[in-house]
């Protein structure tokens, strides 16, 4: 419907100049005043007529707009949520909120805006070459001998454009990365007094979008005035050569008007398709980043032939010679090979870099393992739809993330479906209900961005609810108590003794102090399983359990 009346308000164009040179016409041959006043009359129909299709248009044209828009961006998010982990942990989020945003708008615009302009001026110009031939066809020739001037020009502009508009896409997804970097990390600019510091880098990235930006202008700023004024020329060889054509009474007076008219008419269209063609760059630019979102496969993903289990797992997990790298050259994993029973809780302690959050990540396939099986109740993973796998799991992370929402809302991310009942008695086993009902507006308060307006504990105890109400066979908890006072340790330790109960667990530790309950240590170092065994069978040796233990003892009071 749209093109259809792009066409009409196109071929409504045409009209006006051809009436123009009848009342001429008329005037220079002395004709009745209603030959001359009717033509003025059908004019004023024709430019109603006119105005009247393109607010049609207008309006059909800019819901189809924001439908694509929609669908667009719709499109770049769903293909953002099924990516793999490692496709942002090597991307800024500023980056892919600027491709998600600004280059989706970019898009759209060529696919609405230029795709109608394109078939509105080719049609005008299509519609002009025929009348003006028809006219005259010497003095058409004449008119358009600028046009492989502009084919030229345009030619140029479009070899040095691209690539500019690809610097400044990419300068403005820094500048999108710092702007969301430095107001995540407000608390310590604040507290190490780095705001001119921010200001001076945020500035720089700034420079850089704007200075990529005006070199883009600069261009167009040569090249969109040099292109109207050969537009222009074809004014004045017309004028030139069609005054002797009147003179010589080859043509009438009414016809070289409605030649200038329809030149008028006829470079507008080629005005439109230079404005395209600047349009078209910045959006084959954007267009390039968006659809390396889409067509990315994700690294992890289901196979042909994975299941969904009739039930949920009992809980059984072994990892069957595993090996891994996150790079070639570093192995992350090497051989490692243990079993975890059903409802068993497990320790799994080591320095830093020893491998143990990257045990995690692969049993919730985060990452593929390189070589070596993982499986859950006699089941590999890999042969598990992904959604099955990770709904088995409930992980409690030692930095919680929680949306910027309600505390109902991020409790209820453990299962969008329960009811408010259900989210409270999860809050009340998480020792979460008291401090949430002393909240401003209890379980309606906003917790702010990254839960900005809780305590560390209170968000761990969140955290907490949130996994109670997802109730997995299978719990991964990674050191939930390492940053929290004594007394909001304690509640935290009741609300995982309760969480953990008929659970296969699995508990990353860094302090030894809190491994009270464990059935099996699982020690870690430089990517190898180097111990198993009791908490008591391992601390009488010397092993590496032991050192570790004894030199947390001597730092810890």
């Amino acid at each position: 419907m749209t093109l259809f009346l792009a066409v009409s308000t196109t071929f409504l164009d045409l009209v006006p100049p051809w009436l123009i040179k009848v009342v001429v016409d008329n005037l220079v041959d002395s004709q009745e005043s209603l030959w001359i006043y009717a033509p003025i009359i059908g004019l004023a129909g024709v430019y109603l007529a006119r105005n009247f299709t393109n607010h049609r248009r207008i309006m059909i044209n800019n819901k189809v707009e924001q439908n694509v828009v929609f669908d667009l961006r719709s499109e770049v998010y769903r293909a953002l949520q099924n990516l793999s982990l490692s496709y942002f942990e090597s991307r800024s989020t500023g980056e892919l909120m600027s491709r998600a945003n600004d280059d989706v708008n970019y898009v759209e615009r060529i696919f609405i805006d230029g795709v109608e302009q394109v078939v509105t001026a080719t049609l005008t110009l299509i519609g002009i070459s025929i009348i003006l031939f028809y006219m005259h066809w010497k003095l058409a020739i004449v008119a358009l001998l600028p046009i492989p001037f502009l084919i030229y020009g345009a030619w140029v502009y479009t070899s040095k454009a691209h690539e500019q508009y690809h610097v400044v896409r990419k300068r403005a997804a820094k500048m999108n990365a710092k702007l969301q970097d430095s107001i995540s990390g407000i608390r310590e600019t604040v507290s190490f007094n780095r705001q001119p510091y921010e200001v001076k880098q945020f500035e720089k990235r700034s420079r850089d979008y704007c200075d990529g930006t005006l070199a883009v202008m600069r261009l167009w700023a040569f090249y969109s005035p040099s292109m109207m004024f050969l537009g222009s020329l074809g004014t004045v060889l017309i004028l030139l050569y069609g005054v002797g054509l009147v003179q010589a009474g080859d043509i009438t007076i009414g016809s070289l008007v409605a030649f200038v008219g329809y030149l008028a008419l006829f470079y507008t269209p080629i005005n439109q398709l230079h404005s395209v063609n600047h349009m078209l760059q910045h959006a084959l630019a954007s267009g390039e980043r968006l659809f390396e979102i889409i067509d990315t496969v994700p690294e992890v993903q289901d196979s042909s032939t994975a299941i969904v289990p009739a039930k949920n797992v009992q809980g059984t997990i072994q990892f069957d010679r595993v090996n891994f790298s996150y790079t070639s050259d570093k192995p992350a994993l090497q051989e490692i090979d243990f079993k975890i029973n059903a409802g068993e809780k497990i320790a799994l302690v080591g320095h830093t870099g020893s491998g143990k959050s990257t045990l995690v990540k692969l049993l919730m396939r985060f990452y593929d393992v390189g070589s070596g099986t993982i499986l859950i109740d006699g089941t590999p993973i890999k042969d598990l739809k992904l959604s099955y796998l990770r709904d088995q799991i409930g992980l409690v992370a030692q930095d919680p993330f929680l949306f910027n929402g309600t505390v109902a809302e991020n409790i209820l991310y453990g299962n969008i479906d329960a009811s408010r009942e259900q989210v409270i008695s999860a809050a009340t086993a998480a020792h979460a209900d008291h401090f949430i009902n002393d909240l401003v507006d209890g379980y309606d308060t906003q917790v702010g961005e990254r839960g900005i307006k809780l305590s560390g504990g209170e968000k761990h105890r969140i955290a907490i609810a949130r996994t109670f109400l997802k109730n997995p066979p299978i719990l991964i908890l990674d050191e939930a108590t390492s940053s929290v006072d004594t007394e909001t340790e304690h509640h935290i330790k009741q609300a995982l003794d309760i969480l953990t109960v008929g659970r296969s667990t699995l508990i990353i530790a860094h302090r030894l102090s809190t491994l009270e309950g464990a059935d099996r240590v699982l020690v870690m170092k430089k990517g190898q399983l180097v111990e198993t065994g009791m908490h008591d069978d391992l601390i009488t040796t010397d092993s590496e359990y032991a050192q570790l233990f004894r030199q947390q003892m001597h730092v810890e009071p």
